[in-house]
C-alpha cells in the first residue's frame, strides 16, 4: 500500500469515528422535535419575551380611571344634572372617591351609629362623629341616663339610600344623603315600662345625613357632621 494510499485511510477511518461519537452525543432525530425558533417571527419574539424574560405589559396608571370613574358617578345621578357635576368635581379633586364604595360604607356607619346610639356607646360615636354631632349624641345619651331610661333596638336595614347633594370648599369634601331605614325601637324607664316606639312592630325612619372628609388628612374615613329627620 502506497503513502498516499495510507493516508486515505487515515482520514476515512477519523471520518467515520468522528461520525460514530457525534450521533452518541447529539442523539437521532425522532421527528417529535420542536422547529428551531425564529427570534423574527412575532409569535417566537413574544414567546422569548414571556417565557425567558417573563415581561408583562400592564396599563399605564390612571389610563381610563377617570372615564370609569365618571361611568360609576353616572350610576347614581343623571348625566348632566347638577348633582352629577357636583360629583364629578368633587371626584377631579379627590380621585379616590368612588360612589359605589363610598355608599357601601356610609350604610355601615349608619348602623354602627344607629346602634351605638341606642346602646350608648359613646367610644364608639367619638370614632365616627364630628365634635359638634358627638355633643348632641353624647348629650341625649346622658340625659336619657339621668332619667334611668333604657332604649333595645333591632337594626332590620336599610331600604334606600341615596346621594342628593355633594359639594367640596377648603379641601373639605362634603356629601349629604337621604336614608330610609327600618327599625324596631323601643324606650322603657327605670320601672320597665314602655314609654316610646314598639318593641314588636317594625317602624320605618326617614334621615338625612351629611358626611365630611378632610382630603388633606392621612385618615380615609369619613365622619358625619350633620342630622336631620325627613318630615
Amino acid at each position: 500500500m502506497g503513502s498516499s494510499d495510507f493516508i486515505t485511510l487515515f482520514f476515512l477511518v477519523a471520518a467515520v469515528l468522528i461520525f460514530l461519537q457525534l450521533r452518541s452525543v447529539l442523539g437521532r432525530r425522532t421527528g417529535n422535535e420542536k422547529p428551531p425558533m425564529d427570534p423574527y417571527s412575532p409569535r417566537d419574539a413574544a414567546k422569548s419575551l414571556s417565557d425567558d424574560n417573563k415581561v408583562v405589559t400592564l396599563p399605564k396608571k390612571g389610563e381610563g380611571d377617570e372615564e370609569n370613574r365618571f361611568a360609576e358617578i353616572d350610576a347614581v345621578a343623571p348625566a348632566g344634572s347638577p348633582l352629577n357635576d357636583s360629583l364629578r368635581e368633587l371626584s377631579k379633586t379627590d380621585p379616590s372617591f368612588r360612589p359605589k364604595e363610598f355608599l357601601n360604607g356610609a350604610r355601615m356607619a349608619y348602623e354602627m351609629i344607629v346602634m351605638a346610639f341606642a346602646d350608648g356607646d359613646r367610644k364608639a360615636l367619638k370614632n365616627l362623629l364630628s365634635k359638634e354631632v358627638y355633643d348632641g349624641f353624647n348629650a341625649a345619651i346622658t340625659d336619657r341616663e339621668s332619667r334611668g331610661e333604657v332604649v333595645k333596638s333591632t337594626f332590620v336595614g336599610i331600604e334606600k339610600i341615596d346621594i342628593t347633594n355633594a359639594s367640596i370648599r377648603d379641601a373639605e369634601e362634603q356629601i349629604t344623603l337621604r336614608i330610609v331605614s327600618q327599625l324596631i325601637s323601643a324606650t322603657y324607664d327605670k320601672d320597665g315600662k314602655l314609654i316610646d316606639g314598639d318593641a314588636e312592630n317594625v317602624s320605618e325612619v326617614d334621615d338625612i345625613w351629611t358626611f365630611s372628609r378632610d382630603i388633606r388628612s392621612r385618615d380615609p374615613n369619613w365622619k358625619l357632621i350633620a342630622t336631620e329627620s325627613e318630615q
